[in-house]
C-alpha cells in the first residue's frame, strides 16, 4: 500500500462528492420549477390493494417533493470517471494513475449503471408526466435482461463460472448456471431498492454498502474497482447531504435501478475473479438490503397462506415507522447497522 494507492481511492470520492454538491443547486432548481413530482398521492401494495398504512404515514410527502435525485450520484460518478480519463490522457505524468475506466474492471460496471440509470430516469419520467411509471414486471424484464447480459460476460468474456462460498476453501462450480445465478441476485438485490422510502435512508446505507466494495477491492489491489466504487460513495453522500430530512428530492427508480445493477456487477468482479468472496460477503454487507427484501415475502406469505399481515406494513422500514417510530429514528439506526453490518463483512471478505 502506498501513498499512490491510497490517492488513487480518496481522489475520486472527493471529486465525485464535489460535483455532486456543485450541480444539485441547478438540478434542484429545475426540478421544482417543472415540479417533477408524483401528481397524486397514494400507493397501491403488491397485491393490487391500497396500501392504506403507508398512505396515512407518507401521502403528504408523496406529492411536493421531486424525484429524480438519483441523477446527482450517476451524473457526479460519470462525470469523475470522465474527468480523470481526460486529465490522465492530456497529463499523464501528473494524472496518470487517477483514470478508473478499464475494460478489466469498470466497464461492466460503468455500463450497468448508466443502463439502469436511463431506464430508471425513464420510469421516473412517466411517473411525473403520465402518473405511473413503467409496469414492475416491465422493470424486472430489463434488469434481468440486463443482468444476464452481465452475467454472459463474466462467463463467456471473463471465465468465471464460480462463486466463493461459506466454509468451502475451493470455490463453488456453477458452470453455465453461473448466468441464471447472477440474474437472480441482481433481482433480489434491485427488489431491495424499494429501501428509498424514508428521507436519508438510502443514501446513508447504499454509501457504506459501497465503501465496503472499495476497501474490499482495493485490498484486492483491484484498484479500478475501488476507485468507481468509492466515486460512487462520494456521490451518494453528496445526494445524502440534500436528502436528510427534509429531503429535498428522492434517489427514486433512476437512483436504486443503476445503483442496485452496479452494486451486483461489483459483488460478482471482487468474488472468484479478485480472489475473494465478494458475492458470498453480500448479503451481509447489504444486510438492510436483504431485510427488505426478505420482509416483503414474510408478508406477502402471510397475506397469501396464513390470511393475515404478518407486520404493520412491509417493508421492514415502514413497519418500525408503523410502530410509532419517528422517521429519522428509524433512518439513524438503518445507518448504524448498515455501517456495522458493511463492516463486518468487509472484515469476513478480507480474513
Amino acid at each position: 500500500m502506498t501513498e499512490v494507492d491510497i490517492m488513487r481511492i480518496f481522489v475520486p470520492a472527493t471529486v465525485a462528492f464535489l460535483i455532486g454538491m456543485g450541480i444539485t443547486p441547478f438540478l434542484t432548481h429545475f426540478l421544482y420549477r417543472n415540479r417533477m413530482w408524483k401528481q397524486k398521492a397514494g400507493k397501491t401494495a403488491l397485491d393490487g390493494t391500497e396500501a392504506s398504512e403507508f398512505n396515512r404515514l407518507h401521502q403528504d410527502r408523496e406529492v411536493g417533493v421531486p424525484r429524480f435525485g438519483g441523477i446527482i450520484v450517476w451524473a457526479s460518478v460519470l462525470l469523475t470517471a470522465d474527468l480523470l480519463s481526460l486529465l490522465a490522457r492530456f497529463y499523464p505524468e501528473s494524472f496518470g494513475n487517477l483514470s478508473f475506466i478499464s475494460r478489466s474492471q469498470t466497464w461492466v460496471p460503468l455500463a450497468a449503471l448508466a443502463v439502469g440509470a436511463l431506464v430508471g430516469f425513464i420510469d421516473d419520467l412517466f411517473e411525473v408526466s403520465r402518473g405511473g411509471g413503467l409496469k414492475l414486471r416491465i422493470r424486472l424484464v430489463i434488469v434481468a435482461a440486463v443482468a444476464a447480459a452481465a452475467g454472459w460476460w463474466f462467463y463467456d468474456k471473463l471465465d468465471v463460472s464460480a462463486i466463493t462460498m461459506p466454509f468451502l476453501q475451493t470455490p463453488f462450480e456453477l458452470g453455465v448456471l453461473f448466468i441464471p445465478f447472477f440474474t437472480l441476485v441482481a433481482l433480489f438485490i434491485y427488489a431491495g431498492g424499494v429501501i428509498d422510502g424514508i428521507d436519508g435512508l438510502a443514501g446513508g446505507t447504499f454509501a457504506a454498502i459501497f465503501a465496503a466494495y472499495s476497501g474490499i477491492a482495493f485490498f484486492q489491489n483491484q484498484m479500478d474497482i475501488a476507485a468507481l466504487a468509492a466515486a460512487i460513495a462520494g456521490g451518494l453522500l453528496a445526494f445524502l447531504w440534500f436528502n436528510i430530512p427534509p429531503a429535498r428530492f428522492y434517489l427514486s427508480e433512476t437512483g436504486t435501478m443503476a445503483l442496485t445493477l452496479a452494486l451486483t456487477v461489483i459483488a460478482f468482479l471482487t468474488d472468484t475473479l479478485g480472489g475473494g468472496r465478494g458475492v458470498s460477503v453480500l448479503p451481509i454487507i447489504a444486510l438492510p438490503l436483504v431485510a427488505t427484501v426478505l420482509s416483503n415475502i414474510l408478508q406477502i406469505f402471510g397475506k397469501k397462506v396464513l390470511g393475515r399481515k404478518i407486520l404493520r406494513i412491509a417493508p421492514l422500514h415502514h413497519h418500525f415507522e408503523a410502530l410509532g417510530w419517528p422517521p429519522y429514528k428509524v433512518t439513524m439506526r438503518y445507518w448504524v447497522v448498515g455501517t456495522i453490518a458493511a463492516i463486518v463483512g468487509m472484515t469476513i471478505a478480507l480474513l
